[in-house]
């Protein structure tokens, strides 16, 4: 039986050997090792072989890619429907306390009741 698949540090036959992860062509034109270690992995083909390939691959691709966009879409609605009501109750919980926010435009805050009473008992004098 002829093996097709073949790992890195393996000794094998002269041929065509491609990496596909790393997309590489080793050409051993005599008995040898494949480089790399035990993760790399090589598959013997002739190149016509790779290059008759490449359209079945593309129809393949063609053929899904409408499923890959609509899995894409019930994703992003799912992940935006439970998404919500995890916002709405952390707004409940949150202080309106911003710390990257500098309040540097002069902005007025309320004034107490005692400080508006003062005030209007001192304009009160001026006008008398």
């Amino acid at each position: 039986m002829v093996r097709i698949k073949h790992i890195g540090g393996e000794k094998v036959a002269a041929g065509n050997y491609w990496n596909i992860s790393t997309g590489e062509r080793t050409i051993m034109n005599a008995e040898g090792t494949l480089p790399g270690n035990g993760s790399a992995t090589y598959f013997r083909a002739h190149p016509a072989a790779i290059l008759a390939a490449g359209p079945f691959l593309g129809l393949l691709y063609a053929a899904f890619l409408p499923f890959i966009g609509l899995a894409l879409v019930f994703h992003t609605i799912i992940a935006k429907i439970f998404t919500i009501g995890v916002d709405e109750l952390s707004k409940v919980a949150t202080f309106n306390w911003a710390p990257a926010r500098a309040y540097l435009t002069g902005r007025r805050q309320k004034k107490s009741a005692a400080k508006k009473a003062e005030e209007a008992a001192k304009s009160e004098e001026k006008k008398e």
